[in-house]
């Protein structure tokens, strides 16, 4: 993830993956070949995409394309994206709009000279700031992340009707932040879609107390800002560190970063239909009728090494007690490890198909769920005794996204369902117990499959579908015909897919 901290691991200097936008409403954009640069893009796409990277020491940015090369201007005012390495030409300070709209100006700190252009003309030789110099900077992320203070070090969550920014992990969709980006401007909102305003409420409706400017800052305090309308920055406050706005400068208090958000499941055995817990301690144990509040029988699926043609990935589990599975040397599965390095922490998931996984340990055999509940890795075949059905927890809003944009319905009015919206679109998601999910669109008709197999959501009654996590952040949907769904440039969205794809993976 290319917007602060992606699966737990900080960078030294952040990134932040935007487009920009000029006052005609169109997108910078750099071509594929012979780094040319325009500001002609209607949407945001793989060439509108740039990498906005700080540096750890100084107050600027470095704005990175696509291919990988970056911005420079030259003292003409010339501006290409050929630079393979950052230099003073490449340098860039950021500047905000002082009327408050949040658009930035980007002055090359080289030259002194600021980006500005439309179409084909794209300069940088403006002496001062006018219209013609200020972006909309919009972030090319996907909308649904954790939210970590840089003083504080803890994740914001909803408790007791505010978000406190007191977790030490990110744990349950309480944590679940959607960033929803509106005019310009942004809005925080919960996984219950309301709105976080200026004074620390929530409301189902978005006002103006509800919108807020983006800032960075670099150095060695580097992160993001959210400055509301009336000129404060949103901090954590008091002892419930309630998000309110409150000061006028920004220091550490002002500053958070945004990580992925991992899939957490709640795993339930075939063998005995009692879900996984460490409620008891630390052995690893299917021992529990329900999921109750204590977060015990939650965990978060974490990759840990990516699959290749040649081998399955490797996941860890995470507990609420910051501690990762692991396996004994007689086989038992407990929670004591404190980080996923080891390869007794690592396990490999089988996808079976019909919303049941089988768990590999690091000595090759399936861990089964013995009568006691137990956990162990002694098998080498998959029965009941060693499948279990996972169901996401921390996704009760589905924001689906691929290279092509945002998945949702066709036009207001339509059932069809198409993978090429500019902006997100809520899809419900309702877990069975049995692996399968029912999702609706936000029209609230549940999806169904036409007759050539392409995705309508209008449908009364419930339609069974599979989620399968194919990393952090990645997800493949099965339909009820056995097929993946596919999408396409031109917005087709079909369960026509055989073999897993980049066409069949869906950020969620």
């Amino acid at each position: 993830m290319s917007n602060g901290v992606s699966n737990g691991v900080a960078r030294s200097d952040l990134q932040w993956k935007v487009g920009l936008i000029n006052t005609a409403g169109k997108y910078l954009t750099a071509e594929s070949f012979g780094f040319k640069i325009n500001v002609s893009g209607t949407s945001l796409k793989k060439k509108q995409t740039f990498l906005l990277e700080q540096d750890a020491l100084e107050e600027v940015v470095y704005i990175r394309g696509h291919t990988g090369r970056y911005l420079s201007a030259d003292k003409y005012g010339n501006v290409t994206c050929e630079a393979e390495e950052r230099d003073q030409s490449e340098k860039f300070a950021v500047e905000y709009d002082k009327n408050g709209s949040g658009r930035w100006a980007f002055k090359n700190v080289a030259h002194g000279n600021y980006l500005s252009g439309n179409e084909d003309n794209f300069k940088c030789f403006a002496k001062t700031v006018a219209e013609n110099e200020l972006w909309v900077v919009q972030l090319s992320i996907h909308p649904q992340v954790n939210l970590r203070n840089v003083n504080r070090k803890r994740y914001a969550h909803l408790k007791d009707e505010e978000l406190q920014v007191t977790e030490i992990i990110p744990w349950g969709r309480e944590a679940l932040i959607i960033l929803h980006f509106d005019n310009g401007k942004y809005a925080l909102k919960t996984f219950d879609n309301r709105f976080l305003n200026r004074d620390g409420s929530l409301s189902p409706e978005l006002s103006n107390d509800g919108r807020y400017t983006l800032e960075i800052r670099s150095g060695a305090n580097s992160g993001l800002a959210f400055k509301d309308c009336t000129g404060t920055y949103l901090t954590a406050v008091g002892a419930t560190a309630t998000m309110k706005g409150r000061n006028k400068t920004v220091s550490k208090d002002e500053l958070f970063t945004l990580e992925d958000s991992c899939p957490q499941v709640i795993l339930t055995s075939l063998a005995n239909n009692k879900k996984v817990s460490i409620r008891q301690g630390v052995d690893v144990t299917a021992n529990q009728d329900e999921a109750e509040d204590t977060d015990k029988e939650i965990f978060q699926m974490e990759l840990v090494v990516p699959p290749t043609e040649e081998t399955p990935g490797k996941w860890g589990f995470r507990t609420v007690d910051n501690t990762y599975w692991t396996q004994e040397p007689l086989g038992g599965i407990q929670s004591t490890a404190r980080d996923r390095s080891n390869l007794n922490t690592q396990f490999v998931v089988e996808w079976l198909g019909d919303g049941t996984v089988a768990i590999k340990a690091n000595n090759g055999h399936y861990i089964q769920s013995r009568q006691t509940g137990q956990l162990v890795g002694v098998s080498d075949v998959v029965t009941n005794k060693e499948k279990f059905y996972v169901k996401i927890i921390n996704r009760p809003l589905l924001l689906l996204k691929n290279e092509h944009g945002f998945v949702g319905l066709k036009a207001a009015g339509k059932a069809e369902v198409q993978c090429s919206k500019t902006n997100y679109e809520i899809i419900y998601l309702e877990p069975s117990n049995d692996g399968h999910y029912f999702i609706k669109g936000s029209n609230n008709k549940y999806w169904r499959l036409s007759e050539d197999a392409s995705i309508l959501s209008d449908s009364e009654t419930p339609v069974p579908f599979l989620l399968e996590p194919k990393g952090s952040t990645i997800l493949t949907i099965k339909g009820p015909n056995g097929c993946l769904i596919k999408g396409e440039h031109n917005g087709l969205f079909r369960a026509v897919g055989q073999e897993v794809d980049a066409t069949m993976l869906w950020e969620y």
